[in-house]
């Protein structure tokens, strides 16, 4: 009988298990199974067990959610004292991790909850340990349980029909309970269960032992220090075409990427000025070597003309070296290939008309199969690499298949990329030749020494602390 939510306990008498508690067992294994929801599974289990054995009070309680349902109760207020009590008193004794029902009262539970005890329930109470499993499978770990209360001692075949029962109802709430998989009390119950010293389980067969071992042999299990860096395809031995004189880019004999042979034409200067400074020249050369001559001729008869022999031929050999000169820059304006290759360079027609400064780079002269990884390695990641560590670019027009080459060099001092950044050039021969033309850009992943798992993690987070704290 429930009054004023609360079940009033018959006069309990000691006695043996009947056909009408079966009977009773078997009624509730049915109404279990024919449940369609869990919060009428939670109705069933704490006011519906009081047909089986007598009781006052009852609550569901679950590690990952609380107190779910009370008996006499339709609308459960989590936030309420009583219940806030309720889930403390749970806790506290689902601690234990006791499989096996637990008759409890004031004196079992810690200090602070006894006052409480005697205000709100009865003075005999029972726990019921279930295993509710959050991962899918019935485990031996009660993760909640059944708190019953009455004021009378609870009877040995009471608590049987009563263990069994809630065997029985376990498996319904596993068949139609599904808790959230983000619920963080599920995952302190799940590391509780993990991290729990069990008493007949011999210390180096410790869940926890275990798990440090393992996690200590993660931690010293030796890989590869490896950085990400930005790479790119290059020519590995290129012939650098630069600017032999300043002046005005006037026409180019080939185009971008074509293959050129030997001494082939590749581009010219504006030489309209360098003709005329030429043409001038020579005049003034044809000019002085007159004089010389007349004055030698006069020198013969004349003896005050053979003093000014030798500031002639002076001069005459002035005009001569700047005509020399003249003719050299003209021939210099004319540039030939100095290697068979491909020709690569920017688009002609930004550099037609264009001034330029003696020793810019215009263009570069490479063989198609002559090809190395070019890979800028960052301050913050400047790891010891030595010669031939392994390297792998991953380009982004083939990120499927990666280009394996092998250090040659790494610079010493950084040096600015055009970005603004400073990096240290790294240079990688191919392990073998490879179909991708130069100029593709990539992340080149770069392998260093061999370091722990711990150092690999917590390399970049220390540095970051020490320029912080200044250690």
């Amino acid at each position: 009988m429930r009054v004023g939510g609360q079940m009033q306990v018959d006069n309990p008498e000691k006695r043996e298990i009947t056909a009408h508690d079966l009977g009773v067992l078997l009624d509730l294994s049915r109404r279990a199974r024919q449940v369609d929801n869990v919060p009428e599974l939670g109705f069933l289990a704490v006011n519906d067990s009081h047909t089986l054995v007598p009781y006052r009070q009852g609550a569901l309680w679950v590690a990952e959610e609380g107190v779910i349902t009370l008996s006499g109760v339709v609308q459960l207020e989590a936030n309420a004292p009583y219940v806030q009590w309720l889930n403390r008193v749970c806790r506290s004794v689902s601690l234990d991790n006791n499989p096996h029902p637990i008759e409890l009262g004031g004196g079992q539970l810690p200090q602070d909850l006894v006052p409480e005890w005697e205000s709100w329930l009865p003075g005999y109470g029972l726990w019921l340990p279930v295993a509710f499993d959050v991962i899918g499978q019935k485990t031996a770990t009660p993760l909640g349980g059944l708190l019953l209360a009455r004021d009378t001692p609870w009877q040995e075949q009471e608590v049987a029909l009563l263990a069994e029962w809630m065997a029985i109802w376990s498996f319904a709430w596993h068949a139609r309970h599904r808790p959230s998989p983000w619920s963080w009390r599920r995952w302190l119950q799940l590391a509780h269960d993990q991290w729990y010293a069990r008493k007949d389980v011999v210390w180096w067969k410790q869940r926890r032992v275990w798990w440090v071992s393992g996690v200590v042999a993660l931690l010293i299990f030796p890989i590869r220090l490896t950085v990400l860096a930005p790479g790119e395809l290059v020519p590995a031995n290129p012939a650098v075409i630069r600017a032999p004189l300043e002046g005005v880019l006037g026409s180019f004999s080939v185009q971008p990427n074509q293959i050129v042979k030997v001494g082939q034409p590749l581009f010219n200067f504006d030489d309209a000025s360098l003709k005329s400074k030429l043409e001038v020249a020579q005049q003034a050369l044809s000019s002085a070597q007159a004089e010389y001559r007349q004055s030698a001729l006069l020198a013969v008869t004349e003896a005050k003309y053979k003093g000014q022999l030798a500031l002639l031929m002076g001069r005459v050999e002035e005009r001569q070296a700047e005509a020399d000169y003249l003719k050299g820059q003209l021939e210099r304006a004319h540039i030939l290939a100095p290697q068979a290759g491909m020709a690569l360079f920017d688009d002609p027609s930004e550099w037609i008309g264009k001034p330029v400064a003696t020793g810019e780079r215009i263009m570069r002269i490479a063989a198609p199969d002559d090809v190395e990884v070019e890979a800028w390695l960052a301050v913050g990641d400047a790891v010891p690499l030595s010669v031939g560590a392994p390297v792998s670019l991953y380009l982004n027009a083939s990120p499927m298949s990666s280009v394996a080459a092998r250090v040659r060099y790494v610079a010493y001092d950084a040096v600015q990329r055009p970005d603004g950044s400073y990096g240290y050039r790294v240079r990688a021969s191919l392990n073998s030749p490879t179909a991708h033309r130069v100029g593709l850009k990539g992340t080149a992943k770069l392998s260093g020494n061999w370091v722990p798992v711990a150092y690999w993690v917590l390399r970049r987070p220390v540095a970051g602390i020490r320029q912080m704290i200044g250690w």
